[in-house]
């Protein structure tokens, strides 16, 4: 046995093969021949609601809303000729034991990673002259709610509010504070906000906290910070640790989750957007997917050559296995790489082919130091942490590796154990007997 393996990882994956196992026993013994049938019948319907859920994207008007209804009856469809044959209890104690094999194999696994934290280091010495930027907008208003500026300035820090009618340059304000001796850099606010002046932080090397008081706070959900209560994310400047972290650069611009490219971009940069997300995106994504609408990209993730993708997205480190959207979580920042995900969705068969997972034909799910991105217009849009940027072409995409120091709370609520894909290779390998640990030899006396 590795020194990895361990006496409850084995038991976990040999219970993962029994449960497995015991699925299909009663699938057998109680539906018999049946049993094909019925399993033929659950993947032709989550193919079909999958062509269906593109076609509802794909179209507009009445083909959009045939295609809902198809995608809505499909599963009915399966329970009610389960149901006519007297298998749904079968199918469903079968599926609950599928479920509990994947839980058990996923645990087996997980105990299997033993570098997924992030180190912290020490925050010292103490910052003398922290400096905050708080938009009192941002996250409906949470800056306000939480009484972040008089609870900043009581631990010490100078804090400017972003507001007025007038732009303001927070890129220019966050040098001046530095010009002026600001040895600490914050932002409450949006993710876009967050990265411009994390960069001015990085570059200076100088520490940089985050609070979260925006919408949706991807950067400090990885970072594990308190969501619920962004005046929590203060006690970085009382008693805090740092995290050494990387910083995503695209066209010399930093950013802190994620830069896309095509479909998603292409809708964000709708004037519409900000007003009527939902209604926007289901208008806009007809002639995007139909080709009628939208640069031809081309992309080369360091050697490797990605044609044409409707939808691409660039990560500063890869999210979660399975994540292709930039919504789930990454359990490190810093390991110096980006996460790519190229999508390419041109039918109703390649979409019924996403169900190959991350082996999917129109999928590609890598990692890159570099990436390439051309296209036949001079100019594209990208969605640069949430925030659509026109960006000359071509684009280049990398990484700095431990770029920003950023400070946390040490109470915080951190980051849960990231999920492992089921490898049936390696559950196999743990389920095996135990092997003795080689000893070395040691040279006669």
């Amino acid at each position: 046995m590795d020194k990895l393996s361990t006496s409850s990882q084995r038991w976990l994956a040999r219970l993962s093969f029994v449960l497995a196992g015991l699925a299909i026993v009663i699938l057998v013994v109680f539906a018999g021949l049946k049993s094909l049938a019925m399993l033929a019948v659950a993947v032709a319907a989550a193919i079909v609601g999958l062509a269906a859920a593109y076609v509802f994207l794909a179209r507009r008007g009445v083909w959009r809303w045939l295609a809902l209804a198809v995608f809505v009856l499909a599963p009915i469809a399966v329970i009610v000729v389960y149901a006519f044959r007297h298998l749904l209890w079968v199918a469903i104690v079968s599926a609950a034991l599928w479920l509990l094999a994947s839980i058990a194999a996923r645990q087996a696994l997980t105990r299997d990673q033993t570098d997924w934290r992030m180190p912290e280091y020490p925050a010292q010495p103490p910052a003398r002259h922290p400096y905050l930027i708080m938009n009192p907008k941002s996250g409906g208003g949470k800056v306000g709610k939480f009484d972040l500026k008089r609870k900043a300035e009581a631990l010490g820090a100078e804090v400017f509010l972003l507001g007025g009618s007038q732009h303001v340059d927070v890129a220019a304000v966050a040098r001046k504070a530095v010009a002026e001796g600001a040895d600490l850099l914050g932002v409450a606010g949006g993710d876009g906000t967050q990265a411009l002046v994390a960069g001015i932080a990085a570059e200076h090397g100088i520490p940089f906290v985050v609070i979260s008081a925006g919408t949706r706070n991807h950067f400090a959900l990885d970072l594990g910070l308190d969501r619920e209560d962004p005046s929590a994310c203060l006690g970085a400047l009382s008693d805090g640790v740092e995290l050494r972290v990387d910083l995503g650069v695209i066209n010399g611009q930093t950013f802190v989750n994620n830069a896309s490219f095509g479909a998603y971009a292409e809708v964000v940069e709708t004037p519409a957007y900000r007003d009527d997300k939902l209604k926007t995106t289901l208008n806009t994504l007809p002639d995007l997917l139909q080709g009628h609408r939208g640069a031809r990209l081309h992309v080369r993730a360091d050697g490797t050559q990605i044609e044409a993708p409707q939808a691409l997205l660039v990560a500063n480190n890869p999210y979660g296995t399975g994540d292709l959207a930039g919504l789930g979580r990454r359990a490190r920042l810093d390991r110096g790489i980006l996460g790519v995900v190229g999508v390419t969705v041109d039918s109703a068969r390649q979409a019924a082919g996403l169900l190959g997972g991350r082996h999917a034909a129109g999928l590609k799910v890598l990692t890159a130091e570099q990436i390439e991105i051309t296209a036949g217009e001079q100019q594209i849009p990208v969605g640069v942490d949430g925030e659509s940027i026109l960006m000359s072409t071509p684009v280049t995409c990398t990484i700095s590796a431990g770029a920003l120091c950023v400070w946390v709370p040490r109470d915080r609520p951190g980051i849960p154990r990231p999920k492992s894909p089921v490898n049936w290779a390696r559950l196999r390998h743990l389920a095996g007997p135990a092997r003795p640990q080689a000893h070395p030899i040691q040279a006669p006396r």
